[in-house]
């Protein structure tokens, strides 16, 4: 947690930050996002520190006016961001005020920048999570899969999807919603879990959920089916042996930004 420090209280009218205990709870954080090079209007609380998250990167720099009262931290890819209070001591009577000027920040996350028009106001804690564009997406995908050969992109696809580490730049897109039924495995129950697209690689993947309704043993081949989409160039089940009513998942990859 940073340490904002604190300073000496003058007589009167000074301008002072209360010390920080602790941080509002996770429990009561409101979880926000921003999207680079497009201005975000955003609520920051004026009591806790408010928390910048860069997903996928690092905050290279915070630009914001130190003149509207509020001290701002970076770290790796966090920054945390305080407005300041001010106190004023008339004969012993401590009155306290807080920030309520909006205040505009300029982000430099992952090399783009991310404008922020806050607002302070009487809430909790506030998260913002600094989300990559579609440039920086495409970029990243880039950088992580153009060196591999087809079939060793395919394994780090699925392996990402398998140990649930899917990188920030894919994009999870709605899932359909019906069960599936193939005609070479009536005893299969397949129901679509999650569904990520890959830009600018040109590949889009699904996990499903696989259940067998009888004992049997699974041929990976059969998912090579049009119901689970077209273009697909990869199936992977992560156990072929199913009990009735054991589950296993599926893996399926696919060329193109669609099914």
């Amino acid at each position: 947690m940073p340490n904002f420090g604190n300073r000496a209280r003058a007589p009167r009218a000074a301008l002072t930050l209360l010390p920080l205990i602790a941080m509002a709870s996770p429990g009561h954080a409101q979880s926000i996002q921003a999207l680079p090079d497009q201005t975000s209007m955003i609520r920051l609380s004026n009591r806790d520190v408010n928390h910048l998250i860069c997903q996928g990167g690092e905050i290279e720099d915070v630009k914001f006016s130190a003149e509207k009262g509020l001290a701002v931290e970076k770290g790796g890819g966090d920054a945390w961001v305080k407005f300041l209070v001010r106190e004023s001591d008339d004969g012993g009577q401590i009155t306290r005020s807080y920030v309520t000027t909006p205040s505009e920040f300029f982000v430099t996350c992952n090399g783009a920048i991310y404008p922020l028009y806050a607002e302070p106001s009487e809430i909790p804690a506030q998260t913002i999570t600094l989300v990559p564009g579609a440039r920086q997406r495409v970029r990243a995908n880039e950088d992580l899969l153009a060196p591999l050969a087809e079939e060793d992109r395919a394994v780090s696809i699925t392996l990402s999807l398998l140990q649930d580490r899917v990188p920030a730049s894919f994009t999870e897109v709605a899932t359909a919603s019906r069960q599936i039924t193939l005609p070479a495995a009536p005893a299969l129950r397949i129901t679509e879990r999650r569904r990520v697209t890959i830009e600018g690689a040109g590949v889009n993947a699904s996990e499903y959920r696989v259940e067998a309704t009888s004992d049997m043993e699974v041929d990976e081949r059969i998912f090579l089916d049009a119901a689970l989409g077209a273009r697909i160039f990869s199936a992977t089940l992560d156990r072929l042996s199913l009990r009735t009513g054991e589950a296993a998942r599926l893996i399926i990859l696919r060329r193109g930004d669609g099914l």
